[in-house]
């Protein structure tokens, strides 16, 4: 099954730190609970890494006023013996 981290970025105040962990615990979203948060490093965004059948479905677990600014990476592993031709794939 296919692996992504989802990365929700807010703004970089107090307020807006506020406000994701209003809305993030409002909509009961686990991501809450199971997100690493930059904020105490002012890195003011959260990753959490999921196992989901297609990419659109990681999306869904964002509350959707954070959609927008959230960013979902396909993620992946090499083995040391395979990392030449994994990266065939590339145009350059």
């Amino acid at each position: 099954m296919p692996r992504y981290l989802i990365e929700v970025s807010h703004d970089d105040n107090k307020q807006a730190c506020d406000e994701a962990i209003r809305v993030f615990k409002m909509t009961g979203s686990h991501f809450l609970t199971n997100a690493d948060w930059g904020c105490l490093d002012d890195v003011h965004k959260a990753w959490i890494t999921v196992d989901l059948d297609k990419k659109e479905e990681a999306l869904l677990i964002v509350p959707p006023s954070f959609r927008q600014k959230a960013r979902v990476i396909t993620l992946n592993k090499y083995a040391f013996e395979t990392v030449k031709e994994s990266f065939k794939h590339h145009k350059t």
